[in-house]
């Protein structure tokens, strides 16, 4: 035998002998997510209104160091953000940052996700997301701290095309949002709404792709904003239509709009009372695919929905 075919022996028969201890695949962090009924915006350069609107009664507060806050104003309003995570807030908080292709946004993500400070942010709304792809950008860019995201899928053209695949990344997902501002401007239409309020069909479509795209990713679909801070009747009658349709909660502009958006989104005690009664009919009746309940007949997706109404009862407490 020669030396070489030796060599070659000795090294197989001790490879082959041993066992190889795997390598377990590396876990990635579970990101906790919170419902939300109200989301309050408040503009990152303006940090003596951040206590304000976490007291206003809404669940989670989004600090804005984007559309609100001037270019000339944004370290100062990263440094503000840095300041109010050295202490624990009553509600979740929130930041959105400037898009990813802006030449802020890696200052933003440094300056909220410090390993150093105190407290992270609960989450980070992402805008101009345009798909998974953004959103896999963004987990990059966060490195080894991240929290939960929550993209605002519809401000650009191309985002629309897109809205499908966030269910490839759900797992980073506190939610899906959207937004009827941006568009437009980006198309040049003169607006996304009629003079009722109610959206123009383009958007009423990119509304309804956002929503079930939330749904498809199985995440909470959050509503968009209602811009007419004074026109309370509104809001009431817009949160409401968003309940209906499927939202889960919705974002607000001022502290006077929380509290009707979080009626709107709390489910009624007749509507709780209704859902335990068609648990208990089916918890009552295993075998059944159809049940009589109060003289209209039941199904599957009614006990889908009626599991749905309770637990959201249960969080809105």
């Amino acid at each position: 035998m020669s030396l070489l075919r030796a060599i070659q022996d000795t090294f197989s028969n001790k490879w082959s002998d041993s066992k190889a201890t795997p390598i377990p695949p590396k876990k990635e962090p579970k990101l906790e997510t919170v419902f939300c009924r109200s989301l309050l915006f408040v503009p990152g350069n303006r940090p003596e209104r951040f206590d304000k609107a976490a007291t206003s009664g809404a669940d989670a507060v989004i600090i804005d160091l984007e559309d609100s806050v001037p270019a000339e104003h944004k370290e100062k309003s990263r440094e503000a953000v840095r300041d109010y995570l050295q202490s624990s807030s009553p509600v979740k908080i929130l930041v959105r940052i400037n898009p990813l292709d802006s030449e802020y946004a890696i200052k933003d993500i440094k300056a909220i996700l410090d390993p150093k400070l105190p407290h992270l942010p609960d989450g980070i709304v992402l805008p101009k997301a345009e798909g998974a792809a953004t959103v896999k950008r963004l987990i990059s860019l966060m490195g080894e701290v991240r929290v939960p995201i929550l993209p605002i899928s519809t401000e650009t053209a191309a985002s629309i095309f897109e809205i499908g695949s966030f269910r490839k990344v759900s797992k980073y997902l506190m939610g899906l949002t959207w937004g009827a501002e941006d568009l437009p401007a980006s198309i040049g239409a003169e607006t996304s709404r009629h003079r009722d309020g109610y959206f123009t069909p383009p958007y009423e479509m990119v509304r309804n792709l956002a929503l079930f795209g939330a749904h498809a990713a199985k995440v909470q679909a959050i509503e968009t904003v209602y811009p007419n801070i004074r026109d309370l009747d509104g809001l009431a009658e817009y949160a409401a239509r968003g309940l209906r349709d499927g939202f889960t909660g919705m974002m607000a502009l001022h502290p006077d709009q929380v509290m009707i958006i979080n009626a709107a989104f709390s489910p009624s005690e007749d509507s709780v009372e209704h859902a335990r009664a068609v648990i208990a009919a089916f918890a009552a009746n295993p075998g059944a695919g159809v049940l009589e309940l109060d003289g209209r007949m039941i199904d599957k997706p009614h006990l889908i929905q009626a599991r749905k109404i309770v637990a959201a009862a249960a969080k809105s407490v």
